[in-house]
């Protein structure tokens, strides 16, 4: 097993090759890159400029094991809008075709959402509306992802949508590819429940976790915490990633930013990533 630190935990236009330094410098084998619509990563991105990021992380000693996307939240993939849900699915297309380029094996991805508290001027959406727009559009990004060999996590966020693991069971069942699993934020759930139940309901659907804390007596996004300093069980968790057979990167995301000096989030919380793979190892008898 093995850990990664996600760009999330920096600005979106955080210069690259500095937070590739301080990721490699504290000790990860991988990253997470982000695309967004400025900075380093784009819609825009070309070709030969996906290749010399690919050689900076390479040259880091780091693997792009996977990319997420900023953007998706002002672009409803559910919106009532045409125009949105189409932008969206251009945006995600892209995001598909970066991660193929750069060598990532998966991407994350936010559904959409049915309403969002977070987003200024955000529209509600009818959750039937939402679920059938929801299983036709990864219906056919999942296509798109088995042509490119890389596969998609999606990641609730708030979103409410997708609320519970058996929900987001039937949700993967239902699309029926491969290329389409969850990617698990361990601190988002403890929201409405808790990860070592999702890891437990969905097993090999699982395409990513994300490890964070979340404090339930706190509100609001302040309420992501250092890991340890919050309410997720992780002992439960480790242990539930060996019943599932999790063998595969686990990825830091400190969301919200640090407000000052953001890349001391992935030095602080490095003891506490490893002390998780070793309750994961120990589980498994190794």
């Amino acid at each position: 097993m093995k850990s990664a630190y996600s760009m999330f935990s920096f600005d979106e236009n955080a210069d690259l090759d500095w937070a590739l330094g301080h990721i490699a410098e504290a000790g990860y084998q991988g990253v997470e890159l982000v695309m967004g619509q400025s900075g380093y990563l784009t819609p825009s991105t070309g070709d030969a400029d996906l290749g010399r990021i690919r050689a900076a992380a390479s040259s880091a000693g780091l693997e792009i094991h996977s990319v997420g996307v900023w953007s998706i939240w002002e672009n409803n993939l559910l919106s009532d809008d045409p125009a949105v849900r189409s932008k969206a699915y251009s945006i995600l297309s892209c995001q598909l075709n970066a991660a193929s380029v750069l060598g990532a094996s998966r991407t994350l991805m936010v559904p959409g959402y049915v309403g969002c508290d977070f987003i200024e001027g955000s529209r509600r959406v009818g959750y039937t509306d939402a679920w059938n727009r929801a299983i036709d559009a990864f219906g056919r990004l999942g296509e798109l992802a088995s042509d490119l060999k890389v596969r998609i996590g999606i990641e609730t966020v708030w979103n409410k949508f997708l609320l519970s693991p058996l929900e987001m069971k039937n949700f993967i069942d239902e699309i029926d590819n491969p290329s389409v699993g969850v990617y698990l934020d361990t601190g988002n759930v403890i929201y409405t429940g808790y990860p070592e139940d999702w890891l437990d309901v969905l097993g090999g659907r699982i395409a990513g976790i994300h490890l964070s804390d979340y404090r339930r007596s706190q509100a609001g996004l302040g309420a992501f915490v250092d890991l340890f300093a919050g309410d997720v069980d992780f002992e439960a968790v480790a242990a539930a990633l060996a019943r599932a057979g999790w063998d595969d990167y686990l990825t830091l995301e400190m969301l919200p930013n640090y407000r000052r000096f953001p890349e001391l989030s992935c030095y602080s919380n490095k003891p506490a990533v490893d002390r998780i793979i070793d309750m994961v190892n120990s589980q498994r008898g190794r």
